[in-house]
């Protein structure tokens, strides 16, 4: 038989021949497609709320059981990813996307928002390791700043697009819990399709240690680790901050809770996480990961602006600054990975990397939530605030101490 021409042979070190550029972005197409679900309930919470009844700070758990199925997805995918390759994690990951979809759409208690949102969870760590890694597989050497760029702009795309779909489809379609989830199936359909014709490498190297254990990176690249975690996880905290509780905040400032508008936020935040990723694309890393830390830092403090003094303005340019923040410390974080660790262990030190973010992005906002709930949203949001800015400040200073270390620009 002739060999296919959109998916080049593989053999256990790669693709024989450099696979077409299309692509390099059909591979970035599964990580939007799951990140499209991983935020697509923010908007529909002010609605369980009323039907089901539960607190800020309840609202606070269920987003946070997210983080637990990922972080535990990530004990075990990237590792997992590099020994038996990308398709047999990405394609079990995304008929739990599926699966999750199936239990948001008929949810009748927080029982389930807390098994789907756990299922949305352990997909995403899937896909933020070695979804990330096939895409840097299918890319080549030849294009890893490329690769880069667009598997960090497919998760903070996709992350900003399902909040908007989930307000416009449930302020004008019938089943407002139910359409947007319906039209998420269809898009993780297509993304199983793209998994399964992707050209990806099988791995090589025979397995070593054990296949569950805490992600890291090989000796040597701690420093690239260490500085990729000190901006991504205050941007990214920042910006879970704001998919939690920015639709409660929303409603106390302009006194409505249209899920339009609250999913727009999310949606401007992300979409300004995904520009500013390529207008910075060509800066050296450590420019990149200080700016992040400068965009939350900002964010922080504007956030509290917009709480005291019940400003709308004030409070999305929070959100966009939050945005900014993650998009730029994921995309210095992901650069300083992809440029230095080798692809048989791409994977793992991607999963550490969200280890890394993810476990101070399901804390401070649940700790946030129920401190709201004891003493007001306004005092809790700027007790948050308070915390996450030391942390950005934190960050920046450790990239100025030892960042210049690398002045490579994003690859």
């Amino acid at each position: 038989m002739p060999e296919s021409r959109t998916a080049p042979r593989e053999t256990a070190a790669g693709p024989r021949t450099p696979a077409p550029l299309r692509w390099v972005w059909l591979a970035a197409w599964p990580v939007t497609a799951v990140f499209v679900l991983s935020n697509a309930a923010t908007p529909l919470y002010v609605l369980w709320q009323r039907e089901i009844g539960f607190s800020k700070g309840t609202l606070t758990v269920v987003f946070a059981c997210y983080i637990v199925g990922l972080l535990g997805s990530l004990l075990v995918s990237g590792v997992v990813s590099d020994r038996l390759g990308r398709k047999p994690v990405l394609l079990p990951a995304l008929g739990l996307a599926l699966a999750a979809c199936v239990i948001f759409a008929t949810a009748s208690g927080v029982a389930a928002l807390i098994v789907a949102r756990l299922f949305t969870g352990i997909a995403v760590g899937a896909v933020v390791s070695a979804g990330m890694a096939a895409l840097t597989d299918v890319a080549g050497p030849h294009r890893k700043r490329l690769a880069a760029l667009l598997a960090s702009c497919a998760m903070v795309f996709g992350a900003g697009l399902g909040p908007l779909l989930a307000g416009v489809l449930s302020e004008t379609l019938p089943g407002p819990t139910v359409t947007v989830f319906v039209v998420e199936t269809a898009l993780l359909a297509t993304a199983v399709l793209a998994v399964l014709r992707m050209p990806v490498r099988r791995p090589a190297a025979p397995a070593r240690g054990s296949w569950l254990r805490v992600p890291g990176v090989p000796p040597g690249n701690g420093r690239q680790l260490t500085l990729g975690i000190a901006v991504f996880a205050p941007g990214l905290t920042a910006t879970s901050f704001v998919l939690s509780l920015g639709p409660s905040l929303l409603s106390g400032l302009l006194g409505t809770t249209s899920r339009i508008v609250a999913g727009s936020m999310a949606f401007v935040m992300f979409l300004t996480a995904t520009g500013v990723q390529f207008a910075v694309r060509k800066l050296p890393r450590h420019t990149v990961l200080a700016a992040g830390a400068a965009g939350t830092t900002l964010g922080m403090l504007a956030l509290v602006t917009a709480v005291h003094t019940s400003s709308v303005p004030v409070l999305i340019a929070a959100a966009l600054l939050a945005g900014a923040g993650q998009g730029l410390g994921q995309l210095g974080g992901l650069s300083l990975l992809n440029h230095s660790v080798p692809a048989e262990r791409l994977a793992e030190a991607n999963a550490a990397l969200n280890v890394g973010g993810y476990v101070p992005a399901g804390l401070l906002p649940v700790s946030a939530g129920y401190l709201s709930d004891a003493v007001g949203l306004t005092a809790g949001t700027t007790v948050f605030a308070a915390v996450l800015t030391g942390l950005a400040v934190a960050g920046g200073l450790v990239v100025l101490a030892t960042g210049r270390q690398d002045h490579g620009p994003v690859r």
